[in-house]
């Protein structure tokens, strides 16, 4: 059976450190998927200053499940070598976190384009990214995420196929397909799931694309999260809130939630962290 290791966006809970870490203990998760702190995206941290935070990390017995970086997420048609430095950095910064995955994207396309006129230099790209990581021991994990050429499931094989790489692989969110109108059970679960490497727990709406807590949309994080169950999964499952403009939050956290949490950041977290938790006790049997 698998074994779900429960991780989480902390810099929607808050911008400071600390208070992301008191959050996640309240709630007993001990991973963070690193992307910003203290409002500053972790890339763009110095590599003495991402050691500083690794301190303030161990002191709390924290640990790094990714860097949730922006790798990936500029236009195809940018300058890639500045990008690419950014990566190279990026591993770096991934060494000091003690992490095995940097989360990363297959670039913005044009408006109005088709993905496919752009699927050589997308390749092109992403194998400079490979050699770059080679020999580091991570994992590069391609998600899927709107208007980038890896929006659709089967671009996302084309993808992950072609490359054929054993360090290249795939975070599925379920959200961010649903944004993008794509079946994500069983239609994109069944083509990817020989890749899937990391789960992003968040749940959107077909109707008006609004990001609801896992379980409330149509994203079947339920079903997803059972059929990895079932074949043993081992991984982290990543909580990614935007609850923001969530409508009936008000509703929902009557009985989901501490109601001593303070407003925003941590109550919204608070929301998330408890329906991934149902689904998982409802999955699990306990």
């Amino acid at each position: 059976m698998s074994k779900f290791i429960l991780s989480a966006f902390a810099d929607e809970i808050d911008l400071d450190l600390k208070v992301q870490m008191d959050v996640l203990e309240q709630h007993g998760i001990g991973y963070i998927e690193m992307r910003g702190v203290y409002g500053k995206s972790i890339v763009q941290y110095s590599l003495d200053e991402v050691k500083d935070i690794k301190r303030k990390l161990d002191e709390r017995g924290f640990k790094i499940s990714a860097v949730g970086s922006p790798i990936g997420k500029i236009g195809i048609l940018d300058d890639f070598e500045p990008h690419l430095k950014l990566f190279k950095h990026t591993i770096e910064i991934a060494k000091i976190l003690e992490t095995n995955y940097i989360r990363m994207f297959s670039f913005y396309i044009p408006k109005g384009d088709d993905p496919a006129k752009y699927r050589d230099e997308v390749l092109r790209r992403w194998e400079e990214f490979i050699k770059a990581a080679q020999g580091t021991g991570l994992t590069l994990l391609h998600e899927n995420e709107k208007d980038i050429y890896g929006d659709t499931a089967e671009r996302c094989l084309d993808l992950l196929k072609t490359l054929n790489c054993e360090y290249v692989k795939f975070t599925f969110d379920p959200a961010n397909f649903v944004q993008c109108d794509v079946e994500t059970y069983p239609h994109a679960f069944n083509l990817l799931k020989d890749y899937i490497a990391y789960m992003h727990i968040k749940d959107a709406l077909y109707s008006n694309h609004s990001v609801v807590p896992a379980g409330y949309g149509d994203g079947r994080v339920k079903e997803i999260l059972a059929e990895l169950y079932n074949m043993g999964y081992e991984g982290f499952l990543s909580i990614e809130p935007h609850l923001g403009n969530f409508v009936g939050f008000s509703q929902l956290e009557q009985g989901m939630v501490d109601p001593n949490l303070p407003e925003g950041g941590p109550k919204l977290f608070g929301v998330a962290a408890s329906a991934l938790k149902k689904i998982l006790s409802e999955i699990e049997g306990r």
